[in-house]
């Protein structure tokens, strides 16, 4: 849920030219594509805060609270503090002109939003730094961070709301379209990665290689298996969270395997995905529920007449939530967070597929006769069973297999080498373990729950805390 969610700079902002056509939507997508030379990893990471004292979450107020720091990280290493209102929601990297930033999720979750880099070494140079970093600035206030995909321990009347006007409204509308919305916002915790296409019939390609092996990812990455206090009966359960969220603006897509699939049908879609809000004179204005396209037309209620510019356009993608997320880039939201090489993992999964031709043609090839009755059976199976999800007369980790090679010959392709650790192919190590064992990280944590914590998952924040 980062990207477009600070507030603007001034009291009463500029008047913006208002869109015009369907075109102009068209067109912020499109001018995504990129020549393969300038194609870009942006990676983007959630962690759960909390306090070694008692295992307790973390609050924004207070000494040692959220807003504290950010202060302080903001203050050590000289990231520019962004305001919702009188409150430090955010940080931006003043490095240069791609850097990245630091935002935060509805409960807290402290999310790094990677600057776009060229190769898998810069893009896990940059989690390094980045956690070093903040160890740096937590340790003084007690606090730790937790790389799982779902809060273990802590109910949801007991997490801590972050102060984000726009989460307010979410909050208030999130109930009324699914069992476990408040849950995604609240107790979930991801990483994710940004990548690039060159053309309408790349993106196209890539969108559907991507949806269809989303289930894979989260099968490899599951890492949910608690909440409240013990074993929850998923193996990544921020991902069956996400089955019974808002399904509106959810899900695997299934119109981007129709024949006519393009910028233009996206924007069909996302035109008719219900609003949260509108950001006029640095407010939200809550508009929940109705649609872009009745903004097209001048009919929200909260706004009569008031017609989007593209930062409405721009501001209204972000909140579109399918496993695949297109915007002028695609977004990978499949997988569960994880320790620390998961998070240099997942985007090295993707890269190894996506940026080279023979490896995309090949995962094409995987996916291409698969049904929609398969796919949907498949999303739906997984949280449970992760690499053991049946599929045909085979399981989930058949599949994974053979995607994890087809990363690895493409990452190898890209020609990418580091002097110590060799090409990036070495980033997918955790995943050939997890095929070669058929385990998730989520199983072999049910195993340390079963027998050496005794069925207690307090242990977890000792042994996945960065």
């Amino acid at each position: 849920m980062q990207n477009g969610d600070t507030m603007l700079a001034s009291d009463k902002e500029p008047v913006a030219p208002r869109i015009e056509s369907r075109d102009e939507l068209v067109a912020h997508i499109e001018q995504g594509e990129k020549p393969a030379v300038d194609w870009r990893i942006g990676t983007e990471h959630e962690k759960i805060p909390f306090y070694v004292d008692g295992l307790r979450p973390v609050p924004y107020e207070g000494p040692a609270g959220i807003g504290a720091l950010l202060a302080n990280f903001s203050s050590t290493f000289g990231w520019r503090p962004v305001y919702d209102k009188d409150k430090i929601i955010a940080l931006e990297d003043p490095c240069c002109e791609l850097g990245g930033s630091i935002t935060l999720e509805p409960g807290g979750q402290f999310e790094l939003s990677g600057a776009p880099l060229k190769t898998l070494f810069q893009t896990c140079e940059e989690v390094g730094r980045h956690l070093k970093q903040v160890r740096e600035v937590a340790d003084p206030l007690g606090i730790s961070f937790l790389g799982l995909g779902f809060s273990p321990l802590w109910r949801l009347d007991e997490t801590p709301h972050m102060p984000k006007s726009r989460y307010a409204i979410m909050s208030a509308y999130m109930p009324k379209v699914g069992r476990y919305g408040l849950d995604m916002m609240y107790r979930s915790a991801t990483v994710q990665v940004n990548l690039d296409f060159s053309s309408e019939a790349d993106m196209v390609k890539k969108l559907r290689v991507s949806l269809a092996l989303q289930p894979i990812a989260t099968a490899l990455f599951a890492n949910s298996p608690f909440s409240d206090g013990k074993a929850n009966g998923y193996l990544s359960f921020r991902s069956e969270v996400w089955l019974d969220t808002d399904n509106a603006r959810a899900g695997i897509l299934p119109f981007a395997f129709e024949d006519g699939m393009g910028y233009e049908r996206y924007v069909d879609y996302a035109l008719d995905v219900p609003m949260y809000f509108v950001r006029r004179n640095k407010r939200y204005i809550d508009v929940a529920g109705a649609s872009f396209r009745r903004f097209m037309e001048g009919r929200l209620d909260a706004l009569p007449g008031e017609r989007p510019t593209i930062a409405d356009w721009a501001d209204h993608l972000t909140t579109i939530f399918p496993e695949v997320r297109l915007k002028s880039y695609l977004e990978m939201r499949g997988a569960d967070s994880g320790p620390w090489r998961s998070l240099c993992a997942l985007p090295a999964f993707w890269t190894g597929l996506f940026y080279d031709r023979p490896s995309l043609d090949a995962a094409y090839g995987l996916v291409r006769d698969w049904t929609a009755e398969e796919r949907m059976r498949m999303r739906q199976d997984v949280p449970r069973y992760a690499l053991a999800t049946p599929f045909r007369n085979g399981t989930v980790r058949d599949i994974a297999r053979k995607a994890v090679e087809l990363s690895a010959a493409g990452l190898l392709a890209r020609g990418h080498n580091n002097l110590v650790s060799g090409d990036e192919s070495t980033f997918l190590d955790t995943l050939r373990e997890a095929v070669e064992t058929g385990k998730s990280p989520a199983d072999v944590l049910l195993e340390r729950y079963r027998e050496a914590w005794n069925g207690d998952v307090r242990p977890v924040f000792a042994e996945n805390a960065y």
